[in-house]
């Protein structure tokens, strides 16, 4: 189960941007994932050095639950696996 919900959080968490794209999200109230990509259309040349920055913030918080919960993650990969 808890590997599941790893899968479901990741799964969540990059499907966001397409929903919020997808119903015209506001920038003021975005979230982190499409604020990165309405930093890189606002960048044409000034602020490059900005979007490795805002991609390094948004996979800090799947990074610290992936860190947290890896044992579970490998034990629902390892649930079904024979020993031989």
């Amino acid at each position: 189960m808890a590997a599941l919900g790893i899968f479901q959080f990741l799964w969540v968490w990059n499907d966001l941007f397409v929903g919020i794209v997808m119903t015209g999200g506001n920038e003021n109230t975005a979230p982190i994932t499409v604020a990165v990509n309405l930093l890189i259309g606002n960048t044409s040349g000034a602020g490059g050095e900005l979007i490795p920055a805002a991609a390094f913030l948004s996979i800090l918080i799947p990074l610290f639950v992936f860190i947290v919960l890896q044992r579970f993650f490998v034990r629902g990969l390892l649930a079904g696996s024979v020993k031989g």
